[in-house]
């Protein structure tokens, strides 16, 4: 049985998310996990966790080759409403960097969440307890440069009006493969595939796919700035980006990914 939180006590992690908005604008945040899932390969009978599952659309898609899957992410809001689409699917709030389940894993599943938790170390111990020896260990998560132009723009504007900007690692862990594999390996794990990428993602919404994304994702780095000004810093985003970012009439984030499959050796610690 996992630990359950009583308060989000993680570092993106202490995020309060917006479901409606997560699953009606910001849908390709799964719908792009085709191929992480093609690498997982979820079989029948095989007992996955879904690490940082969300609303859980990808913890079922898992569970519909016949796995047994439970989902499991640091908010309660994530979960009560995962709980209300697939009610037919385990649950479970708990804190990334720490949690337990008495009946081992054969693999565990992550998609677009190990960057939020800022202290991988202990994710990845806590996801080599959870598995078997010989299970595996297969993500998908932001990589080294990841919304880097996003992130400028945003911070730029913000300095612009005499306030300090967050620092992207306060929220954010975007490795390199060097930086997570060492990670991997220094627990134990034998990595067997990664891939550092860029995948520029088209926006929902048009003209307002950008600022759509900012009051999804990026809302703790314009919240900074007190809020009569986040109109004015957004337009002049919009403004130092589109050149960059906004072709035939949609928006685009300068996505970069890290995928990766790690397998738990059978030594005992």
């Amino acid at each position: 049985m996992s630990r359950p939180l009583s308060t989000d006590d993680q570092a993106g992690e202490n995020k309060q998310w917006d479901t409606s908005l997560y699953d009606g604008k910001h849908s390709f945040v799964w719908k792009y996990a085709a191929g992480v899932i093609e690498l997982l390969a979820p079989e029948a009978g095989e007992r996955i966790l879904d690490l940082g599952c969300g609303t859980g659309h990808l913890t079922k898609k898992i569970a519909s080759v016949g796995a047994d899957v439970t989902g499991l992410d640091h908010s309660r809001a994530m979960i009560e409403e995962a709980r209300k689409l697939y009610p037919d699917i385990r649950f479970e709030i708990a804190d990334g960097t720490d949690f337990h389940f008495d009946e081992p894993f054969d693999a565990v599943f992550s998609n677009a969440a190990l960057h939020w938790m800022r202290k991988p170390a202990s994710v990845i111990r806590s996801v080599w307890d959870a598995l078997k020896p010989g299970g595996r260990f297969v993500a998908e998560m932001g990589g080294k440069g990841n919304l880097e132009s996003v992130h400028a723009a945003i911070n730029s504007a913000v300095a612009a009006r005499g306030i300090e900007p967050l620092e992207e690692s306060s929220l954010l862990f975007f490795p390199s493969i060097g930086e997570y594999a060492t990670l991997l390996e220094r627990q134990g794990f034998r990595v067997t595939y990664a891939m550092h990428f860029d995948r520029p993602t088209p926006l929902d919404e048009g003209d307002r796919g950008l600022r759509n994304w900012i009051a999804m994702f990026g809302d703790k780095f314009i919240g900074v700035a007190p809020s009569e000004l986040h109109e004015e810093i957004i337009l002049e985003v919009e403004d130092r980006l589109k050149p960059t970012l906004y072709r035939e009439g949609t928006w685009f984030a300068d996505y970069r990914r890290l995928r990766f499959s790690a397998v738990k050796s059978n030594r005992q610690d």
